[in-house]
């Protein structure tokens, strides 16, 4: 049996392992045919030669990312020992905000921080992809980057008000009680970056405003990072009206999961239509995440992927069917 022997240097082996040794007992999982075995600051594997290279090729990546972010959980290391990930990225060490607790908050994946340097390059970018790729973070932090640095005088963020399978009229209060839970993503974000008494002094100002999609009918905006979510649950006019607010020095991003529409069957989703629309248009920047960026819990990308078997499959059955169908209605003589 062949022995490796890994020394983990400038490394606290407790937060590294994290508590009860999680992330070890994650990793001897991933390599089940690998003895692992960490004492203090040495690790010793014991296995085939190939697998022993493996292992320390992918725990490489472990401790890079360890020493560049300070943070390790189950997803991130599945990730990186699983997913053929790119480990190069274009400012990957830039920090986008100081968030509260002294949390550094980055570009975590290789896509979120070519949504960032689109961001960067033009006026307007689409960030689209499936739950838990993180763009709707991403983009609040380079909001709230902008609104520090004074590149922009106000934060608008935004949600078309579609109900997901519930009537917000039932709610009660008054319609802003009724969309502040709607909302809480948005709220959610802003909390990991600034302040408590900050963030209700901005919104008390109109620093950061945060309103349902209809609000936007009619407005202006200049002087503000504007940011879009949802948006695959816009109609065709919604999606056109909002486009056409931008006013001078404005960043607009628009984020959203084509696959998860909340509109009724026979209407257009917004989003669809203004990908194609848009498409080559100068200025526009587009950046579609998958599977490889999402950071919430692990058994979130799990979930993700056994949809998109399913789905996929109705799809060809649904295609199939429409064919037979048509062969029926023109038989061959």
């Amino acid at each position: 049996m062949n022995e490796r022997i890994i020394e983990l240097e400038h490394i606290t082996p407790k937060d590294f392992w994290g508590p009860q040794d999680i992330h070890l007992e994650i990793i001897k999982k991933l390599y089940p045919k690998l003895k692992i075995v960490a004492r203090g600051t040495t690790i010793k594997i014991y296995g085939e030669a190939e697998i022993l290279d493996q292992f320390e090729s992918r725990f490489e990546r472990i401790l890079k990312y360890y020493e560049k972010y300070n943070q390790l959980n189950e997803n991130i290391i599945e990730r990186l020992i699983i997913d053929d990930l790119p480990q190069r990225m274009d400012r990957s060490d830039e920090i986008l905000v100081h968030g509260l607790g002294g949390k550094l908050i980055k570009a975590t994946t290789p896509n979120q921080q070519k949504l960032v340097d689109l961001v960067f390059k033009n006026d307007m970018v689409f960030a689209i992809g499936p739950a838990g790729t993180g763009k709707t973070y991403t983009g609040v932090a380079l909001a709230v980057k902008a609104l520090k640095e004074k590149q922009v005088k106000r934060i608008i963020l935004t949600r078309p008000a579609v109900e997901a399978g519930e009537n917000l009229g039932f709610l009660p209060g008054d319609m802003k009680e009724k969309l502040d839970p709607y909302m809480q993503p948005l709220y959610d974000a802003l909390r990991d970056m600034l302040p408590p008494t900050t963030l209700e002094d901005y919104l008390l100002k109109g620093i950061i405003q945060i309103a349902p999609l209809a609000f936007m009918r009619g407005r202006t905006l200049d002087n503000a990072f504007v940011i879009l979510d949802e948006a695959q649950n816009t109609t065709h006019s919604q999606m056109k009206m909002f486009l056409t607010r931008m006013g001078k020095n404005a960043k607009f991003i628009i984020t959203g999961d084509p696959g998860q529409v909340d509109l009724p069957r026979k209407v257009t989703s917004g989003l669809r239509e203004a990908l194609r629309i848009l498409e080559g248009v100068e200025g526009i920047g587009f950046i579609f995440l998958d599977d490889k960026d999402i950071v919430r819990h692990r058994l979130v990308k799990k979930i993700v992927e056994a949809y998109k078997k399913v789905e996929t499959a109705n799809e060809f059955a649904s295609q199939q069917t429409y064919y037979q169908n048509k062969q029926n209605e023109n038989p061959t003589s």
